[in-house]
């Protein structure tokens, strides 16, 4: 193992080592976020267990309004229910795949393939994306630790455009409101991502955005030759068994943590929007024309909710006018708009990076969205 990490001992207290090598479980230490890093705390202060109490609350109230004779919250309890029945899988299936990413792949291979000025990084900037299993928040608090360990500039930006809507346990949420169309988001989203990378490449090359790298990247790491050691090293018994479905089981937990809240308010957004807003409100205002994907984009500006509280949002959208694109307007522009991220790359990166990303983005997202409009 010395030979495989001499290069990182100066982060040894970031990590314990696992049964004969098999992970080294990574705790991200030094990371901040203000919506998605969990802190230790009392299990009545967590926001899981705030929000499903809420629901608890709103569930008896109904009861009591209905003994009144007043059943007010009938239909969004309802609609609630059917966007439960709709995605429990596939939320449990991505959070469950997040879990096994989480325990098994270090972040030593992230920071190696992220620090250098090509476009060979910004693929893997992308691939990587794949593998964070965080949501658009969450995936900002791992970009600054990224830079901050000596990713460029370049590199994070396609990580944060790819990682909310393109990593594999929100690819399956998509898949379970939207069907094979989800494939549609997904595909855009990469697309998006590579041609914003390499457009802060050139920016990069020539000078115009800032990339003040704060610590030697993790260059030395030989994955492949790090992967043949932990597999030789891998001793298929029952105690190791055991220690890799608690890890996982341990990872499953913090990713449900971090997201299952968001989805939650996100899915009781939709339930109140089905139950109250009009459905002639949607087919005037964020039909499928020009005009109408410009609401939508200002519309999802403003709500500042994480990318899985977006997807029901989005789905209701669909559900209300038809218009796919509207609903991709509505998914990317969360990420491409969202002041929390341009204010942490503004303050960790630099201000020219940080404006860029609305000027770059914003047009590819509403030409993709007036093209999905057109054909799907």
């Amino acid at each position: 193992m010395k030979k495989v990490y001499k290069h990182s001992h100066k982060h040894e207290h970031e990590h314990s080592s696992h049964h004969k090598g098999m992970r080294i479980r990574d705790h991200k230490a030094g990371i901040s976020c203000p919506h998605c890093l969990l802190q230790p705390t009392k299990w009545y202060k967590d926001r899981l267990v705030q929000v499903l109490i809420a629901i608890g609350v709103l569930v008896i109230v109904h009861y009591v309004l209905e003994l009144l004779g007043y059943p007010l919250l009938h239909d969004v309890l309802v609609s609630f229910y059917d966007y439960v029945s709709m995605i429990w899988f596939p939320i449990l299936l991505g959070i469950l795949i997040g879990g096994i990413i989480d325990y098994f792949v270090p972040r030593e291979y992230v920071m190696s393939l992220l620090a250098r000025h090509d476009k060979k990084t910004i693929l893997y900037s992308i691939g990587l994306g794949f593998l964070a299993s965080a949501c658009s928040h969450g995936v900002l608090a791992i970009s600054m630790e990224l830079y901050r360990k000596g990713a460029s500039t370049p590199a994070i930006i396609a990580f944060l455009l790819a990682s909310p809507w393109a990593n594999l346990s929100i690819t399956i949420i998509l898949f379970g409101f939207f069907g094979y169309k989800a494939l549609f988001f997904i595909a855009a989203a990469l697309l998006i991502a590579l041609t914003t990378g390499l457009a802060y490449l050139y920016l990069d090359a020539k000078g115009l955005v800032e990339c003040k790298n704060h610590a030697t990247p993790h260059t030395g790491l030989s994955i492949m030759s790090d992967i043949r050691l932990r597999l030789r090293r891998v001793e298929l018994t029952l105690h190791s068994m055991y220690r890799a479905v608690i890890g996982i089981l341990r990872g499953s937990w913090e990713l449900s943590r971090m997201i299952l809240w968001w989805m939650i308010i996100g899915m009781l957004l939709a339930s109140l929007v089905r139950a109250y807003v009009p459905s002639g409100f949607f087919v005037n205002y964020m039909g499928p024309r020009l005009l109408g994907l410009i609401i939508t984009l200002v519309f999802a500006t403003i709500i500042e909710v994480c990318s899985e509280g977006t997807a029901p949002l989005a789905f209701e959208i669909f559900r209300q006018t038809g218009a796919f694109g509207n609903s991709f307007v509505f998914l990317m522009a969360g990420v491409v708009t969202d002041y929390t991220e341009i204010g942490l790359i503004w303050s960790n990166i630099g201000k020219r990076a940080a404006l860029y990303l609305p000027l770059i983005t914003v047009p590819q997202v509403v030409i993709i969205g007036y093209i999905f409009n057109m054909l799907l």
